[in-house]
């Protein structure tokens, strides 16, 4: 479950934490009170929702998307053209900064168009020579992976439209094959490959359909494998690897659609709730010419397995795959022969809670040797495994998390990692050696602060740095590896940066909150303008609080940050706090909430809010309310019902009410399967617990959520109105789990505002009382 809280009005560059989708229509008078924080405001240090999400005023400066050329000694990035419509390409020498024009908007203009094409994504073929386009996008679940492509001859100047005459927008994951003369694509779950010079087609596969799905994913693999492209070319460019996923037995989960016209549309969506049937999944390998598939053959039920990554083993005729078991909590590692099928697993991870999946696996010493990401030892550290199988080779010591990791470079014999050993809620860059020799060292400047990232070339010698802090924009710069030396600032941020210095802004802190039983849990707070320390304040605790996840990081947080601005002008504390089971703080941390989701994150909430009321004696222990978004909506829920005597009020936006209701990998993974854990499920969940309600609370969500459902906020409703528990409750119609859209996020975010401060500082002088 990667829950997201989603500000579309403001491009973010750094981590937020967040959450995904729902709704019905059912609202108090008092909503319809013309709202403070929506009043039109010219001075620049007061906020106003408007500012923050109905315009570009706080918009991030973007750096690309930016493509590493080569060893990374140049690359190249999208720029607008100074007069009219259409983007530039351009590249730039990474020593020199210098700048040229290698296809400009006026070559993308398609035969008998008068506009260039609008890029949202492109790649070159590996001699440059072509140049792929992705354009015409459309959302498929939570990203634009359907559209049209095109391929530009930079030769000739000849500009193709692929795939032949289909319909708009419904090519997917069109990719260059290694000779730049072919590109592979998806279309409505079938595999095709286009011969560029002859523009033939040849249909890979034919069995495509609603539930037999080729080289792309079901709903749930994307939503919580992180799966999207289901193929793969192999390094020759002869074969092709894809997954296969068969949902037949899969349930339809049906969103009404009832605002569109005078009746009522179902959309369905297949969805495998906790303990349901999965699509059975299965991997093949066919000839880039077409002919019938080999199967890999792994051994039991397919639905009850997943086939969560899959790549070429730094060959052409081996495949490396991480298969899990259904409750996730076994992972093989696994070299498949492409010729015969044949599968032999090389290791093995187990754990008593779960097994993560690895990402960035790489292959090192020509392939004898892939690195790996466990927690064995109880922190996530790095090791390569050799490709025969056999001992593990440990290469990040420490008793600290390995966060990300970045890349290898295997001239220097490196490994570059994001880690934050001292402190949790800061991301720096390291580097280890590969054969597991001397001690890792910090390359980011021992006197940053805040958060970084990376994007780091193929050569290793460059990459592009973003930092940021709290409630500090982020800067894209060059720089030089490993001495990590700035060459030049690529998006500067100046005019964000000098928006946000004008806000009238409180003092703000990171701190440390000791809930008992020698456990301190990590939070930030933000105080008023004008905080008077003798005074008495209420506060507002922002919350996610998911497994893995962290609110309490040193990072920009855009339009949620400068929204918790808005709320401290209006005399109202804003503080988070990362409970256990959150990230970057080791395995015993993350996984004692393993089996009872709700219950140890609840409990840890409500003692550091009580704990913190107690130490700071302005802090109004009678007005302390807490808010979150999705897995935050279902914390908010809980704390209100499981704590009454420590939160007055609570805001839940698309909350999670029993976890029967959410989608199975991810449920099962954290709670274990429905019929196992009976006892599990309802202790953490807040319709055990609405009678304990004493409490303000405001439910929101989005009809067409197909994340989290509006089933869940429906079973609430029913539970609050049996219990005869007065709340407020706001649907939005057909709106997704990010609740967004026109003016949506204006009027959700002045909604969310006016509850806050009538509840926490009282009703205004003409608004509706609470319920």
């Amino acid at each position: 479950m990667r829950m997201f809280d989603i500000d579309v009005a403001v491009l973010l560059t750094a981590p937020t934490p967040a959450m995904t989708r729902f709704p019905r229509l059912l609202f108090s008078l008092a909503l319809l009170a013309p709202p403070l924080a929506a009043q039109q405001q010219t001075d620049p240090a007061t906020l106003t929702v408007s500012r923050i999400y109905g315009g570009e005023e706080f918009r991030a400066e973007r750096f690309g998307p930016a493509k590493w050329l080569g060893d990374g000694s140049a690359y190249t990035t999208l720029e607008r053209v100074t007069e009219g419509p259409g983007q530039d390409i351009v590249r730039y020498d990474s020593e020199t900064g210098r700048r040229e024009v290698i296809v400009p908007a006026s070559r993308l203009i398609p035969p008998g168009a008068s506009v260039p094409l609008e890029i949202d994504e492109y790649a070159w073929s590996p001699d440059q020579r072509r140049l792929l386009v992705f354009t015409n996008t459309k959302p498929v679940w939570r990203l634009n992976t359907r559209g049209d492509y095109w391929v530009l001859d930079r030769t000739s100047g000849k500009l193709t439209k692929l795939g032949g005459p289909a319909k708009p927008s419904t090519l997917m994951y069109a990719k260059f094959d290694p000779s730049g003369t072919r590109v592979g694509f998806v279309r409505e779950n079938d595999l095709y490959v286009e011969d560029l010079a002859a523009g033939r087609i040849v249909r890979i596969t034919s069995d495509g359909s609603r539930t037999v799905i080729n080289g792309n994913f079901d709903w749930v693999y994307e939503e919580e494998l992180g799966l999207h492209d289901g193929w793969r070319w192999s390094p020759d460019g002869t074969r092709i690897a894809y997954w296969q996923l068969n949902a037949d037995r899969v349930r339809d989960f049906l969103l009404y659609r009832t605002t569109d016209s005078i009746y009522s549309a179902i959309e369905p969506v297949q969805y495998p709730k906790a303990g349901e049937e999965n699509s059975a999944a299965r991997i093949g390998v066919v000839s880039a010419a077409g002919g019938p598939t080999r199967w890999l053959a792994f051994t039991g039920d397919p639905r009850n397995h997943y086939l969560a990554r899959m790549e070429w083993a730094a060959s052409s005729v081996e495949l490396v795959v991480q298969r899990l078991n259904r409750l996730q909590n076994t992972l093989e590692l696994v070299l498949a022969d492409a010729r015969t099928g044949a599968v032999r697993p090389i290791l093995t991870e187990r754990d008593s809670a779960w097994v993560e999946v690895v990402d960035r696996a790489a292959w090192i010493d020509g392939g004898a040797r892939l690195t790996w990401t466990s927690e064995r030892d109880g922190w996530t550290k790095v090791y390569t495994v050799p490709r025969e199988g056999g001992a593990a080779r440990l290469i990040t010591p420490g008793g600290y998390d390995v966060l990300e990791i970045d890349g290898t470079d295997e001239r220097t014999g490196s490994l570059y990692y994001i880690a934050s050993p001292e402190d949790p809620t800061r991301r720096f860059l390291y580097r280890a050696r590969l054969d597991g020799s001397g001690a890792p060292e910090r390359v980011t400047p021992t006197g940053a602060t805040g958060s970084h990232s990376y994007d780091i070339a193929p050569g290793g010698r460059w990459a592009f740095h973003t930092r940021s802090s709290f409630g500090v924009p982020p800067v894209t710069e060059l720089v030089r590896l490993p001495e990590h030396s700035a060459v030049r600032i690529l998006a500067g941020n100046t005019r964000l940066a000098e928006k946000v210095a004008a806000i009238r802004r409180g003092p703000s802190e990171f701190f440390q909150v000791n809930i008992g039983d020698g456990i301190s849990l990590n939070g930030w707070m933000i105080k008023p303008p004008g905080f008077d320390p003798s005074r008495k304040y209420p506060i507002v605790y922002h919350v996610y609080g998911g497994p893995g996840s962290q609110t309490v990081v040193d990072s920009w947080g855009g339009g949620t940050y400068l929204w918790h601005l808005l709320l401290s002008q209006q005399g109202i504390i804003v503080a988070s706090v990362d409970n256990r089971g959150t990230g970057a703080r080791g395995r015993a941390w993350r996984k004692i909430i393993y089996g009872k989701l709700g219950v140890v994150e609840t409990r840890d909430q409500a003692a550091a809010a009580a704990s913190i009321a107690r130490e700071r004696s302005y802090i109004d222990s009678t007005r302390m309310g807490i808010w979150g978004w999705s897995y935050g909506g279902f914390m908010s829920l809980n704390g209100l019902f499981q704590a009454p005597d420590v939160y007055s009020t609570a805001v839940a936006v698309a909350p999670v009410t029993h976890w029967t209701f959410y989608d199975n990998i991810y449920t099962e993974r954290y709670n274990g399967l429905p019929k196992d854990n009976v006892v599990g499920y309802n202790e953490g969940s807040p319709l055990s617990y609405v009678g304990q309600m004493k409490g303000k609370l405001l439910l929101v969500h989005g009809s067409g959520d197909d994340n989290v459902h509006f089933q869940n906020t429906e079973s609430l409703v029913n539970a609050l109105v049996t219990a005869n528990k007065q709340f407020r409750f706001m649907e939005y119609p057909n709106r997704n789990h990010s609740i967004a859209g026109g003016n949506t996020s204006v009027h959700l975010r002045t909604m969310l505002t006016d509850f806050l401060t009538e509840t926490l500082l009282g009703p205004r002088p003409g608004a509706a009382l609470t319920p």
